[in-house]
């Protein structure tokens, strides 16, 4: 499908996705993105419903344009005490760096909860344009709810396969994600990271694969790359690091100090920081612990412990025990209005 039919589906007039960045954004980069004619997008996993209805809310007085919603839908697990004595074990050693001595368990971080009736009911209010799914897709039912109201949805493919299994179970476009993307890796067929390639050899393969439009992600920073993606067939682009620095993200002075620095050019897949593997700058925590530890417990289970040593780190100026989620490329970074950067990307769809 050709990226103007995918334009039209969404309603926006370029084909480029803001990906959603739980942590270090909220609903002004989605609604300053979707003002400029791409699609914003609002990262609700780690939203109460509360939060949720303040921030949608938000974004729809500060827009009249589309957006996007996203929500994890993982299966939910029980969180392990053994998992996290063992944990606790493995992080004495950066908790005695950090001269924390208390070695009773953290209490528990924000939640990362999968999407959900209630989360559907809060949703239908609002009837977002556009949601779109991370770890596969939610239940038959719940995707009927949010289909009701006309919603276009969206879901993240990390294998030819998954897409496959996105396009069978309802989803109308799939994000095709390479193995550069930074953040949560968005497998949930298998957890086998060998499976997953970059975004130039997973693309055209997915592109062929399904019949629905397909998304290109991962490695994406700037017009040339836009470009590139688009001639191997992507309807569009999702783009997540490159806007890390924009004025609308809340990106923490650390997380910003780092993307500005060498070490962001050093970037690794770990499930150190929740328990799920995800891309981030390399930082003490991921090479004292190693990128992916045995015993992290299962995600999200592994942030509450990582969480007290992320706070005690940060207390002194230090990052280093934050999750510094970037993609392998941070060269399209810019300290500038997320408008700005968007017309930038937007030069690579008219080459």
């Amino acid at each position: 499908m050709s990226n103007t039919a995918l334009q039209t589906l969404l309603g926006i007039e370029l084909p480029i996705i803001q990906a959603p960045m739980a942590g270090v954004q909220g609903s002004a980069l989605a609604a300053a993105v979707s003002n400029a004619g791409g699609l914003g997008s609002l990262p609700a996993a780690m939203l109460g419903l509360p939060a949720l209805q303040a921030e949608l809310a938000a974004l729809q007085a500060a827009t009249d344009r589309p957006y996007n919603v996203n929500f994890f839908c993982h299966q939910a697990v029980e969180d392990d005490p053994s998992r996290q004595q063992a944990w606790r074990a493995a992080l004495q050693p950066l908790r005695q760096s950090l001269g924390l001595d208390d070695d009773r368990p953290a209490a528990a971080g924000p939640a990362r909860a999968p999407f959900s009736a209630d989360t559907a009911r809060v949703l239908a209010t609002f009837a977002p344009p556009v949601v779109s799914f991370h770890f596969g897709l939610p239940s038959a039912a719940l995707l009927a709810v949010v289909k009701a109201w006309g919603a276009r949805v969206l879901a993240c493919a990390t294998t030819v396969d998954e897409a496959r299994w996105l396009h069978a179970h309802g989803a109308d476009a799939v994000i095709a994600q390479g193995l550069e993307a930074g953040g949560h890796r968005g497998h949930f067929l298998s957890d086998d990271l060998s499976l997953q390639m970059g975004t130039l050899a997973l693309l055209p393969q997915v592109v062929k694969a399904v019949p629905c439009p397909v998304i290109a992600a991962g490695g994406i920073a700037d017009a040339d790359g836009v470009a590139a993606a688009l001639a191997l067939g992507a309807s569009a682009v999702q783009v997540g690091t490159s806007f890390l620095l924009c004025d609308e993200a809340t990106t923490s002075p650390l997380h910003r100090a780092a993307l500005q620095s060498p070490g962001a050019m050093h970037t690794a897949v770990t499930n150190v920081f929740t328990g799920r593997p995800a891309r981030g700058i390399v930082n003490r925590a991921i090479t004292a612990l190693g990128r992916l530890n045995p015993d992290a417990p299962p995600f999200p289970w592994a942030a509450s412990e990582m969480a007290r040593l992320r706070a005690a780190a940060e207390a002194r100026g230090s990052s280093d025990c934050t999750p510094l989620w970037a993609g392998q490329n941070t060269g399209g970074c810019r300290t500038l209005p997320a408008a700005q950067l968007l017309q930038q990307l937007a030069q690579g769809c008219r080459t």
